[in-house]
């Protein structure tokens, strides 16, 4: 395996010297050529790749392949209303679903089975990496994407899904409507579920396991780096195994950037080795996580990552959905309605989850009448959802109703227990 990194994560560093212009003038300011990156320890003489160098460079700046190479173009939620935008060309596509049929083997699938995606598909990388991964696996794929839960149940009940894609809690939704209609598990041919692209805790995975009559395992991605199935869970369930011979792992001192050991918590990253559009190098997760090289009894010598138990940035994951305060602070000052004093509260109902954004009204405005507070709420709650692609409900608050802080504001109040 490592000789194996070491030729792939060599070709990688020319392509993108060759081809990407931002990666060139990086090595170069840093005196680094190709020919000096011989082995995976040589990964600590190349620059970090932030989210923000994304932005810079939007939308296709860190692209290494020309136009016509390219068989499609998604993307994912940024900071400030511009979209994340990532690239693969048709290696890429085939490279992606090997990782997904990974993951979905992993999990118990076999080309036996039904696979019920019920994540979003579009833009968003979830749908189709699950889709495409369980083709190659040549199982059958039921593409449902989201929403219609009662649809969504039908389809289960009649088309025999036997293993269930979408976020945990979107399971949990679906496991409590099939209650609510007076079936059981057994209505259902469903033995397994491949869960992510939100937190969730063990106490979730113990209710859906219970509510659903499955198994249900983690599959962690995120679209910079390919999408799910960079890492995914096995019949252990002690940790997610990564694809290393596609994507390796360092962890790091978040403050300094130091690597740190096996074994020790710091911030994920990622150096993507096989990657022919979007090849990005030591790319900074913002995940807080551990690796571990302990032997795993499902065989696969694969290193495995811990279930992420933070950020060091303040990003939320709402539904699947990336959001940054910064997003929503954008959208509320160009509307300039209110006062720009804000909170964002983040509850699970019914293990859902939902955000509300409380706003403070300007002493003018707390003296004009109900339907006026509420048209201005309607406006700011149409303006968020065009940004985020999230609904989320406003809520104008009396003046000085947000608690004031000497130092930072607290603007994230998070009452979900994940």
């Amino acid at each position: 395996m490592r000789l194996l990194q070491a030729q792939r994560l060599h070709d990688t560093v020319c392509r993108c010297y060759e081809n990407v212009k931002f990666y060139r003038d990086k090595l170069d300011e840093l005196g680094v050529k190709p020919n000096d990156i011989t082995s995976v320890d040589d990964l600590r003489k190349l620059p970090f790749t932030y989210k923000q160098d994304l932005r810079d460079t939007y939308p296709y700046g860190l692209f290494a392949v020309p136009r016509e190479q390219l068989v499609r173009v998604q993307a994912s939620s940024g900071t400030t209303g511009k979209m994340t935008v990532v690239g693969y060309t048709a290696k890429d596509i085939d490279d992606w679903a090997v990782d997904a049929a990974r993951a979905i083997t992993a999990a118990g699938g076999t080309k036996s089975d039904f696979i019920h995606v019920s994540y979003g598909y579009g833009l968003f990388t979830g749908g189709l990496g699950l889709h495409y991964g369980a083709e190659k696996l040549g199982a059958v794929v039921i593409p449902v994407s989201s929403g219609n839960t009662k649809r969504q149940i039908d389809i289960l009940r009649d088309f025999g899904s036997n293993i269930l894609c979408c976020t945990p809690s979107y399971a949990m939704y679906i496991a409590e409507a099939i209650q609510e209609m007076g079936l059981s598990p057994g209505d259902i041919s469903l033995k397994a579920g491949m869960f992510g692209a939100e937190p969730w805790s063990n106490e979730m995975r113990l209710q859906i396991e219970r509510m659903l009559g499955i198994k249900a395992y983690d599959i962690y991605g995120l679209s910079e780096i390919m999408g799910p199935g960079v890492s995914f869970e096995c019949s252990e369930q002690t940790g997610m195994h990564i694809n290393e011979d596609k994507f390796i792992p360092e962890i790091i001192n978040p403050d300094t950037g130091e690597v740190l050991p096996l074994g020790e918590q710091g911030e994920l990253v990622f150096t993507c080795i096989t990657k022919e559009a979007l090849p990005l190098l030591r790319y900074r997760t913002r995940d807080i996580a551990t690796l571990s090289r302990d032997k795993c009894s499902c065989g696969r010598t694969l290193i495995k990552m811990s279930k992420p138990c933070g950020r060091t940035d303040d990003m939320l994951i709402i539904r699947g959905i990336n959001v940054f305060p910064s997003q929503i602070e954008s959208v509320l000052l160009e509307l300039n309605l209110a006062a720009p004093n804000y909170q964002l509260v983040i509850e699970r109902q019914g293990n859902l989850d939902t955000l509300e954004v409380q706003v403070e009204m300007t002493p003018e405005m707390f003296s004009d009448s109900v339907r006026f507070i509420e048209k201005t709420e309607k406006k700011m709650k149409s303006a968020l959802l065009s940004t985020l692609g999230l609904a989320a409900e406003v809520k104008l608050v009396e003046p000085k109703a947000i608690p004031r802080s000497e130092g930072k504001a607290k603007r994230i109040v998070d009452n979900r227990k994940i």
